[in-house]
C-alpha cells in the first residue's frame, strides 16, 4: 500500500480551454442605498461627536497654547493644561492597555459595535459615501451613471465627487498634522506656500491615505486589512449581542402581495426585497448568517424595519440579538468572561486615575562629572554634579536645592533656582568635604528640591560622593 495520502484537486477548471485559473475573487463594486432609521441616527450622533472631537480639539487654546499639541522637537506633550514628557510614556502604555480591554469588553457584550459606530474608517467611509450620493445620486442612479459612456455630465459629476473627497481628505490630513505642528500657523504656511518640508510630506501622504482608504478601498480595509475583523469572532459567545436574521420567522422567503395569506402560501416574513444587502457598506447578505465582513452598523436593521412597517409585519426580523435567543434559550448577560473583563477594566482605570493624579509635577536628575574627585587648594575633596530640574507644572516655581547623606559637606552653587512652566534647568553644583570626615571611598548622598509654593512636596534623586581610599 502506498504511504502517500491521496489529495483531491479542488482547483476550479478554467471556463474555456486554454484559459488560466483566477485564484482571487474579483472585487464587486458596492452601491449603497440611502435609508433612515433609529440606528442610523445613533451612528450620525456618534460620528458627529468623533468628528467634532478630532477637528475641534486642534483649534482650542488652553493656557496660551494649543490644547492638544505633541511638540516632538522639544519632547513635550500638552494635553488640556497638562504637560507630559517622555518619562510619562508609561501612562500612555497603560491608556492603550485600558482601551484594548475596553474593546474586549464591548466585543464580548455587543459584538463589533465599535466598528459600526465609532471606528474612524467607518465614520470617514460614511462621509465619503454621502459625498457620492449628493454628486452622483442614490444607488440606482450611480449604477446607471457608471454604465454610461463618458460625457460632459458624467465627467462633471465624477469631478465634483472626487473634489469633495480630496477636500475632506485634505482637511483630515491638515488636522492630524496640526496636532504635531501648531495648526493655526500650519494653515497659514500651507496657503502661503511657506510650509516646512516634513509637514508638507505628511500632509500629502495623509491626504492620499485618507482619499484611498475611505474613497476607494472602503470595505476592503474592514474585510482584509483590519486585524480586529480576524480575531473578533473568537471573542463572541452564544450570549453576545450581534446583528442577526431570524431564520425561523423569515423563511421561507419570497415575494408576495401586501395582503397575502402567509400560511396559505407557505411564506415567512422575509419578502426577499434585498434591502438589507443594498444598504450594507460591506455588501454582505445578513440572511446568510454572521460573517467576518459584518461591522455591526445595523444598517440592515433599519432597512428591514422600514419594509416590515410597510408590510404591516412586526419589526425585528433583523435585529440585535443573541444566538441563545434565536434558538429559544435564555440569554445570560452576566457571564464569567464578561465579568472578568469588567473587573480588569475597573482595576486598570482606577490605577491609571491614581497614577495620573499623583504624577509628580517636577523631576530631578543628577549627572556626576566624569572626573571622579579632585582636591582643591584647601585640601578638601571635591565632586562636581549637574542637576537637571524639570518643571512639569503649568506654572512657574522657585525650587530650593539641598543635599544630605554626609556630615561636613559644603555646598557651592545656587541654592534657589527659578523654573518657568515646562522648563528644564541645568544647575552645576560642587560638593566638598574634609578627607578626614569621609567614612569610605564611595558614599551615598541624596539631592532634594522643594518648591516654596508647594509645601510638603519634595523631589529627590540619589547620587554618590567619591573620594580616595580610606584606610
Amino acid at each position: 500500500m502506498s504511504d502517500k495520502i491521496p489529495v483531491q484537486d479542488i482547483t476550479p477548471p478554467p471556463a474555456k480551454k486554454g484559459d488560466g485559473v483566477d485564484l482571487y475573487a474579483k472585487r464587486e463594486m458596492i452601491y449603497t442605498k440611502a435609508f433612515t432609521g433609529l440606528f442610523r441616527n445613533i451612528r450620525l450622533i456618534s460620528g458627529a461627536g468623533l468628528l467634532l472631537l478630532f477637528f475641534g480639539s486642534a483649534w482650542i487654546n488652553w493656557g496660551g497654547r494649543q490644547a492638544i499639541w505633541w511638540n516632538l522637537p522639544e519632547r513635550k506633550f500638552y494635553i488640556f493644561g497638562a504637560t507630559f514628557w517622555p518619562q510619562d510614556f508609561m501612562l500612555l502604555s497603560w491608556l492603550l492597555i485600558i482601551c484594548a480591554f475596553g474593546l474586549f469588553f464591548v466585543t464580548v457584550f455587543a459584538g463589533r459595535v465599535w466598528c459600526g459606530y465609532t471606528c474612524p474608517q467607518s465614520v470617514w467611509t460614511w462621509m465619503f459615501m454621502w459625498a457620492e450620493k449628493v454628486t452622483e445620486g442614490d444607488r440606482n442612479q450611480r449604477m446607471k451613471l457608471d454604465k454610461q459612456p463618458m460625457s460632459a455630465a458624467k465627467l462633471s459629476r465624477k469631478a465634483a465627487k472626487h473634489a469633495i473627497w480630496l477636500l475632506l481628505a485634505a482637511a483630515t490630513a491638515l488636522t492630524f498634522v496640526g496636532y504635531f505642528t501648531p495648526i493655526r500657523q500650519l494653515t497659514i504656511d500651507l496657503f502661503t506656500f511657506n510650509i516646512d518640508g516634513w509637514a508638507l510630506f505628511w500632509f500629502g501622504f495623509l491626504t492620499l491615505a485618507t482619499y484611498g482608504n475611505a474613497g476607494w478601498m472602503r470595505e476592503q480595509v474592514c474585510i482584509h486589512m483590519c486585524p480586529y475583523s480576524r480575531f473578533q469572532s473568537v471573542m463572541f459567545d452564544k450570549d453576545t449581542l450581534i446583528v442577526s436574521y431570524d431564520t425561523a420567522r423569515g423563511e421561507p422567503r419570497g415575494q408576495r402581495k401586501k395582503d397575502a395569506d402567509l400560511k396559505a402560501e407557505n411564506l415567512g416574513d422575509c419578502i426577499d426585497c434585498k434591502m438589507c444587502v443594498h444598504v450594507c457598506p460591506t455588501g454582505i447578505d445578513i440572511r446568510d448568517g454572521l460573517q467576518i465582513a459584518c461591522i455591526g452598523c445595523a444598517a440592515c436593521i433599519d432597512a428591514c424595519d422600514s419594509i416590515m412597517e410597510k408590510m404591516n409585519y412586526p419589526k425585528g426580523l433583523v435585529r440585535y440579538t443573541t444566538e441563545h435567543n434565536l434558538s429559544g434559550q435564555q440569554t445570560h448577560l452576566a457571564r464569567p468572561r464578561l465579568i472578568g473583563y469588567a473587573i480588569a477594566l475597573l482595576v486598570m482605570v482606577s490605577a491609571f486615575t491614581v497614577a495620573l493624579v499623583q504624577r509628580p509635577l517636577a523631576e530631578l536628575d543628577v549627572i556626576k562629572d566624569r572626573v571622579l574627585f579632585r582636591e582643591n587648594e584647601e585640601g578638601r575633596i571635591e565632586n562636581v554634579y549637574t542637576l537637571k530640574i524639570m518643571n512639569k507644572d503649568q506654572r512657574d516655581h522657585v525650587y530650593t536645592i539641598a543635599v544630605e547623606g554626609l556630615d561636613g559637606l559644603i555646598f557651592e552653587g545656587r541654592r534657589e533656582v527659578r523654573a518657568v512652566a515646562g522648563e528644564i534647568l541645568s544647575v552645576p553644583v560642587e560638593l566638598s568635604i574634609d578627607p578626614q570626615e569621609l567614612p569610605s571611598s564611595t558614599n551615598e548622598i541624596l539631592f532634594t528640591i522643594q518648591a516654596a509654593d508647594l509645601p510638603g512636596k519634595t523631589f529627590d534623586a540619589e547620587s554618590r560622593f567619591i573620594g580616595p581610599s580610606v584606610r
